[in-house]
């Protein structure tokens, strides 16, 4: 069983915006949500990471969603949420607009991502409900082997 899912297949989604689009992600990899602080650059990191915070003594790599989406940049906000999710590898922050709420959906409501976006390596699924279509990302899958490695490399030389 998976810790996003309790046993009647119900799956507890943290749901936020970005521009005008609501986006998702599985509340059992998020660690906690915190206010958008200055992010220090990192140099030789990959594209995709804005930088680094430095949260309770953990140095994380903060991760530009709107890059990997094609979503127009803005700088960020003081009142931007950052939420620390735990991939795998290492813990990272996505920044989002706002957090809108946390949703219970059932399984059966999740279609996958090559149903909606062919393609679409980073979405684990998307919800279709009356007022719209929430994404689910897959932070997992959200860094290339590429990336991956060339910001183990950054982080080491920092």
């Amino acid at each position: 069983m998976n810790a996003h899912m309790d046993t009647q297949g119900i799956n507890h989604l943290i749901v936020g915006w970005l521009d005008s689009q609501r986006y998702a992600l599985r509340l059992g990899v998020v660690e906690r949500i915190v206010r958008a602080v200055e992010v220090t650059p990192l140099p030789h990191a990959p594209e995709i990471v804005q930088g680094v915070v430095d949260i309770e003594g953990v140095v994380i790599p903060v991760v530009n969603v709107r890059r990997r989406l094609g979503l127009p940049e803005r700088p960020i906000a003081l009142n931007d949420r950052f939420i620390v999710i735990r991939t795998r590898k290492r813990p990272v922050i996505v920044v989002l607009d706002t957090v809108q709420e946390i949703l219970e959906i059932s399984a059966e409501q999740i279609m996958t991502a090559e149903q909606i976006v062919p393609r679409s390596q980073h979405l684990a699924g998307v919800v279709k409900l009356s007022d719209g279509m929430i994404f689910i990302h897959d932070l997992d899958q959200f860094l290339s082997l590429d990336e991956e490695q060339s910001l183990n490399h950054a982080l080491l030389q920092a």
